[in-house]
């Protein structure tokens, strides 16, 4: 098999575990090919507009080689191109000239593939028209505003459009590029990669990026805000949409169409987000069994807890215990 050129692009103000996490997956690839006498699985560069170092947002210098001219991809092609996140995207995004070398040899790839914020530089070279993407929970409002032509999905780890691979922040990067790697090489292999970094073998790509409802924006009107704060006391509460519409002295009709403005989502949806954090927390925290974290976080049933728990975060409650939970 022929070594695959993966090529990472960096700049001033990138985050430095969106480069490292992903070059270090395919290095030991590459290493592990190599040490059992076969070519390099690939061949991993990291390449940027000026060449020599680049310091990233933390204050690490990154030694990078100047971006290869397009007209030399067709003798050195590149089979993966990597666009990482970090605070200077948004100062990357305004470099001309990177912009159009993005565009230029993105088409040549056999994919292309962005960690966090890596998004923004992909949609400003018209990467992601009409493409399913994800990106940083905190970042994926600004994106869907900017860009309007993508759509963005704020909950996965990670997301597959065709030759188009898109992640969540920083160590999702890893999660990314080992999923690549269970693509060209099989599980085996990424699973062997995933054993030597210590860590689990990359989460699903459907599985949620966890914390996002600690962050749901809180509601202006203090009402809602009264009931947010209701919900998320008593989880296991009476939170029929007549009952909280009561707590705020609103009628149903004129509740259900406030608090959807205020928060983003309907009553009933933001209940079964609060119950499902509740869950994850018992689930990460005590032994109980599925039917009484059911009960104790208002599901009821142990097959309600399932259902709720698979809709939200992508992954069952048993396997996320096992992959979560602290002894």
């Amino acid at each position: 098999m022929p070594t695959r050129q993966v090529l990472i692009v960096a700049y001033p103000g990138i985050q430095s575990l969106d480069v490292v996490g992903p070059y270090e997956v395919f290095a030991s690839v590459a290493a592990g090919t190599s040490r059992h006498g076969g070519r390099p699985a690939y061949r991993v560069r990291v390449v940027s507009p000026s060449g020599g170092p680049v310091v990233a947002e933390s204050g690490i210098t990154i030694d990078t080689e100047p971006l290869p001219s397009p007209a030399t991809l067709d003798d050195d092609p590149i089979d993966t191109l990597v666009l990482p996140g970090g605070n200077g995207v948004h100062q990357a995004r305004t470099d001309a000239a990177l912009v159009e070398w993005v565009r230029a040899v993105a088409p040549t790839c056999r994919r292309v593939a962005t960690v966090c914020t890596g998004t923004f530089l992909a949609a400003e070279a018209g990467l992601l028209h009409g493409r399913t993407v994800t990106t940083h929970w905190a970042r994926a409002a600004r994106l869907a505003r900017e860009y309007p032509d993508v759509q963005v999905d704020p909950d996965p780890i990670y997301l597959h459009d065709g030759h188009l691979w898109t992640s969540a922040g920083v160590t999702a990067g890893i999660d990314l590029a080992l999923a690549m790697v269970e693509e060209d090489h099989g599980t085996t292999v990424a699973q062997t990669v995933a054993r030597w970094l210590v860590m689990f073998l990359h989460r699903p790509g459907g599985q949620t990026q966890f914390a996002a409802p600690v962050w749901m924006p809180r509601a202006e009107r203090s009402t809602v805000r009264a009931v947010q704060s209701l919900v998320e006391a008593a989880p296991a509460g009476d939170h029929t949409v007549a009952h909280l519409a009561a707590s705020a002295a609103m009628s149903v009709r004129h509740f259900s169409r406030v608090f959807t403005a205020e928060v983003g989502e309907p009553p009933a949806r933001y209940v079964e987000r609060v119950r499902v954090e509740a869950a994850r927390r018992e689930l990460e925290t005590t032994a109980d069994t599925l039917d009484v974290i059911a009960t104790r976080c208002g599901f009821g049933t142990a097959e309600t807890l399932r259902r709720s728990f698979h809709r939200r975060l992508g992954v069952a409650p048993d396997a996320y215990r096992r992959r979560f939970r602290v002894a």
